[in-house]
């Protein structure tokens, strides 16, 4: 009796260990997001958007960054713009090559750094193959009628879906050597409630809105799903109660971080406010339905201010469990990040880079 309850029990061990050793794996999308909820509790990531392209007065230069010429360290997120994959362009719509975006999205993904990508793609129904002037054609000339136009049924319908295969060709080749795939949060149709871009809340309704984000979702799902996190982010209103958030939402079932986009437009005073009001109700909301939640956009352009860093978005993210804020890129005409030759910069940006709860690509990569 003791020897066949001895043999039983050895079976069992032996099957828990064949269990345990054919456990499956979290698909990288899983292992993000528990790593975003865990870093979440820690503090709040600091992104920039294009930061290994260009700064103030280079780019394209390898190894640079004006937020490492500043602080000494990377951003925790980068932030990368596919607009342009969708007509076969080498380059996105701010002059960056795709080709080098793929290698430095893969570099940001190997240092340890988190990567965010949008997409702001042209006008379906009123782009041409021709030269146009700006904003013709682009994701800017908000028209009506462009999401019934690409919708099932539409005219432009077929168009669209050869642009969604674009972008998932593109996003599939986003592997390492090893053809682990990188993951990465997808952020399309942002800024929604919005007039201008052609899916802007004045040129749709809510149903043809959450109709476009599901084809999209569903297209690139059909073999990016162990990929990619979605977020769904609109622009900072003031005034954005629960029910107006939700008319447009695209549902819990499809949603992994709720991101907001707010900048300095007009005075200090409104900016706090209004950003304060709308994080009120988002991270409620956040918190109640098990969502991420981000400044997914942010800035104040040209940051004519220096002490904006830590004296204004500093307490914001102090006090909201914010995952991470993505500054806008640092471009010729106008930037958002920091300036690594303008002293008084420097000085409050590293006041920002060394708050406790602010991280930065060492905070998150401590084992680096």
């Amino acid at each position: 009796m003791k020897h066949a309850t001895h043999i039983a029990l050895l079976a069992v061990l032996f099957g828990l260990v064949l269990t345990s050793c054919h456990k499956p794996q979290p698909l990288p999308r899983e292992q993000l997001l528990h790593r975003l909820r865990v870093l979440q509790e820690q503090g709040c990531m600091f992104g920039h958007q294009d930061d290994p392209f260009y700064g103030i007065g280079w780019e394209y230069e390898p190894n640079r960054s004006d937020v490492l010429e500043t602080c000494g360290d990377y951003p925790a997120v980068m932030g990368f713009e596919l607009g342009g994959i969708e007509k076969g362009d080498a380059k996105n719509l701010d002059s960056v090559p795709f080709d080098l975006m793929s290698r430095e999205i893969i570099a940001h993904h190997q240092r340890g750094g988190i990567v965010t990508i949008s997409w702001h793609p042209r006008n379906p129904l009123t782009d041409t193959d021709e030269p146009q002037e700006w904003p013709a054609g682009s994701a800017w000339e908000a028209t009506d009628g462009t999401l019934a136009a690409i919708l099932p049924g539409g005219e432009k319908h077929e168009l669209f879906l050869t642009w969604l295969e674009r972008v998932r060709v593109f996003l599939l080749s986003l592997r390492m050597d090893n053809g682990q795939p990188v993951p990465f949060i997808f952020r399309p149709w942002h800024e929604n409630n919005g007039a201008w871009f052609w899916w802007g809340a004045t040129h749709c309704t809510a149903e043809e809105y959450q109709a476009l984000y599901k084809l999209t979702q569903d297209n690139i799902n059909n073999s990016l799903f162990p990929s990619v996190v979605w977020s769904y982010s609109p622009n900072l209103d003031g005034n954005m109660p629960e029910e107006k958030f939700l008319q447009w939402y695209p549902g819990d079932e499809r949603i992994d971080l709720i991101g907001l986009d707010a900048y300095e437009w007009g005075t200090e005073e409104d900016f706090i406010r209004q950003t304060r009001a709308d994080l009120d109700v988002l991270c409620r909301f956040a918190a109640q339905h098990h969502k991420l939640i981000a400044l997914t956009e942010c800035g104040f352009a040209n940051v004519p201010d220096a002490s904006w860093w830590d004296r204004i978005l500093l307490p914001i993210l102090c006090d909201y469990p914010l995952s991470y804020a993505l500054v806008w890129r640092n471009a010729e005409h106008e930037f958002f990040g920091p300036v690594p030759t303008n002293p008084e910069s420097v000085t409050h940006f590293r006041a920002f880079h060394d708050a406790p709860r602010t991280l930065f690509l060492k905070d998150i990569t401590p084992h680096k």
